[in-house]
């Protein structure tokens, strides 16, 4: 006989990314059903009936973009109730790289990698963490980076978003911890995504699904930072304690 389906469902936001596909493979493998979340509904469609058949589980898509704060209230609200008894958790794929240069240049490139990473993250995690906070269980994954350990001249926009982003799930993490909400914050490093291709300088890069993997078993084992792969902890402890003077002297 096949594994049962659980009855319990997670949504994925920002569910066209190559590493939130993989994610939700993952779920699916493990017979949650999922609600697929993301701006491209051709291809959540194609995702959902692909894992529905593949995996015997229930899916359901959820058209979202993370830059139309105003929507997400109404878009969660209908989701949310459709999965109020079963939604065991979610877990926040969502990430824009962009151009460094440009946002360099262009504050509305500096505004896009800034609201893409943290304040339309913001927006959402928000009504998710009064959510699971009213039900007083499940559990919230977000994916920051481990650029956002510190600055860097080649990503400094993306950096400082995603560290306001993990300083954001922190301080939800202490909260909701009193009301049983499990917040876990993965800090992946370089990962084989479009999102990377063809970028320069790029090393020990790993799979999104090797990072799928950890992502379920760090939800899993309630854990609260997890660096993906595990060696990046040592690598961006090394950064962050090289001297300030020296520091600006490198060119990273």
């Amino acid at each position: 006989m096949g594994q049962e389906r659980i009855l319990a469902s997670v949504l994925i936001l920002g569910a066209t990314s190559g590493i939130a596909r993989a994610i939700a493979v993952e779920f699916a493998r493990q017979k949650y059903d999922l609600v697929l979340a993301g701006r491209d509904g051709r291809e959540l469609d194609a995702t959902a009936a692909d894992l529905a058949i593949r995996f015997a589980i229930h899916t359901r898509v959820c058209i979202f973009d993370v830059l139309d704060c105003e929507t997400h209230a109404a878009v969660l609200s209908s989701r949310l109730s459709e999965s109020v008894d079963d939604l065991a958790g979610a877990v926040l794929a969502i990430g824009y790289l962009g151009d460094e240069h440009l946002a360099e240049n262009d504050f509305a490139e500096a505004r896009r990698i800034l609201d893409t990473n943290l304040t339309g993250c913001v927006s959402v995690l928000n009504l998710l963490a009064r959510h699971f906070e009213s039900r007083g269980k499940g559990f919230i994954c977000a994916l920051s980076s481990v650029a956002g350990d510190r600055g860097r001249q080649s990503n400094y926009h993306y950096g400082a978003a995603k560290a306001g982003l993990s300083v954001y799930l922190q301080g939800l993490r202490n909260q909701l911890y009193h009301r049983g909400v499990q917040v876990t914050t993965v800090k992946p490093g370089f990962v084989d995504t479009g999102m990377t291709f063809g970028r320069p300088g790029l090393f020990l890069v790993a799979s999104p699904e090797y990072v799928a993997r950890r992502v379920l078993k760090a939800i899993r084992g309630r854990r609260d930072v997890v660096y993906v792969p595990w060696f990046w902890r040592c690598i961006m402890w090394a950064i962050r304690n090289i001297p300030e003077w020296l520091f600006k002297r490198l060119r990273l």
